[in-house]
Formats: C-alpha cells, sequence, structure tokens
C-alpha cells in the first residue's frame, strides 16, 4: 500500500488532483476514526479529518517518501485534535440533553449492533464509561491511548506521529493506562 500511496503522491506533486482524492479514499475513514475517538464528537471530528486532509495536500511537498504516509497523516490528524482540545475545553455531560431534541441525552447518540437489551446496555454503558474517562485524562495521555489501544497503533509508529522518544511515549502509555485504571476503579 505505501508503494501505491507513494506513486499517488507523485502524481499529486506533478499536479494530478485526482491522484490524491485517491489518497483520501484510502485514509478517510481510518483519520475520522482518530479524531473521533480523540475528541467524542462526530462533527468536529469529520471537521478536523477535513481540515487534516486540506494541510496535508498543501504541504505534501514536505513529505519524505521514505516515511509511512499514515504516519504523517495520523500527526497532522492528532496534532489538530489536540489544538482543537486545548482550544475548547468539554462542557458537556453524556447526561446532558442534545439540543434541538426532545428529552435524548448524548447516550442516544451511540449505535447499536445488536439486538440484546439488557448486553447491549450493559456494553454501551461500559463503552460510553471507559470513553468519557479517556475523554477525562491530560491531553498528553489521551493521545497515546488513543493511538495505542483504540487504534491498535505500534509504539513506534505513535512516537513517530506525535514526534516524541519511544521512551516517552512508553512513559504516557503506562502512565495514562494507569490513570485510566485509576478514573475506573471506582466502577
Amino acid at each position: 500500500m505505501d508503494a501505491l500511496v507513494n506513486k499517488r503522491i507523485k502524481e499529486v506533486l506533478k499536479g494530478d488532483q485526482n491522484a490524491f482524492a485517491e489518497i483520501v479514499e484510502l485514509f478517510q475513514d481510518k483519520l475520522y476514526r482518530v479524531c473521533y475517538r480523540m475528541l467524542g464528537n462526530k462533527h468536529e471530528a469529520e471537521d478536523i479529518a477535513q481540515e487534516a486532509f486540506v494541510r496535508a495536500f498543501v504541504n505534501i511537498h514536505t513529505f519524505d517518501t521514505n516515511r509511512k504516509f499514515s504516519t504523517w497523516l495520523y500527526r497532522i490528524g492528532t496534532n489538530l485534535c489536540i489544538d482543537r482540545i486545548r482550544k475548547k475545553k468539554p462542557d458537556f455531560s453524556l447526561d446532558a440533553d442534545v439540543t434541538g431534541t426532545d428529552g435524548l441525552t448524548m447516550y442516544s447518540q451511540v449505535a447499536s449492533t445488536d439486538d440484546l437489551p439488557e448486553e447491549e446496555v450493559l456494553k454501551m454503558e461500559m463503552q460510553d464509561r471507559v470513553q468519557y474517562e479517556i475523554s477525562r485524562l491530560p491531553d498528553k495521555y489521551r493521545a497515546v491511548i488513543v493511538l495505542k489501544y483504540l487504534e491498535d497503533l505500534p509504539l513506534q509508529e505513535i512516537s513517530d506521529i506525535l514526534d516524541m522518544p519511544l521512551g516517552t511515549v512508553k512513559t504516557r502509555v503506562h502512565r495514562g493506562r494507569e490513570a485510566l485504571r485509576k478514573q475506573l476503579s471506582n466502577m
């Protein structure tokens, strides 16, 4: 896949905008998931993912083809998410009513894939709680926890995305996991 992406990047550099559309097609879902898991908001995640692709297109000439494009793109998206988080601290709770609806809470926004009510409710409550607790982690831990455990990225790639030493990533994964464990211990 990297060879295909590098080929498309060379075509973009020659002026073929359709080649970048193919790159977007390859990575849009994965980048959106990273953004959504970091931000917890569908619309903001869509905005940030789109902004990340725009920035990648504008700065494609700075991309080093000896590296993975996905790492570079995730780094752009992750940095944009961190900037958004810093600018706008969460001002809602999952128990809060969704504006413009008739008594629906943020819990109602979580999609259900199974029809087993009791098990699905318990699973959804646990997922909501874990996602909520992840969103309460400090920014420096949240990013590594999302990339490591929700996106299943290797530590070295997380190190490249966040532009920090591997040892720092390992420490933050450990401390973030411990902080999350502590937050979830009163369940």
